[in-house]
């Protein structure tokens, strides 16, 4: 029986992902100007930001 190609394959760290972490997406608010530090410590309701690619 083979294996199915989706199993091994090297580059599996290398992929874009398309979701942000909290900390990325307050990196890219901050860039944007979006974001101050101290005003809001909410984890909840963040606004979306552009893909950076």
């Amino acid at each position: 029986m083979s294996r199915h190609p989706s199993y091994g394959k090297s580059n599996k760290g290398g992929k874009k992902r398309n979701v942000l972490k909290r900390f990325e997406r307050i990196d890219v608010l901050r860039k944007i100007g979006r974001w101050k530090d101290g005003e809001s410590k909410k984890v909840t309701g963040l606004p979306k930001t552009p893909t950076m690619q």
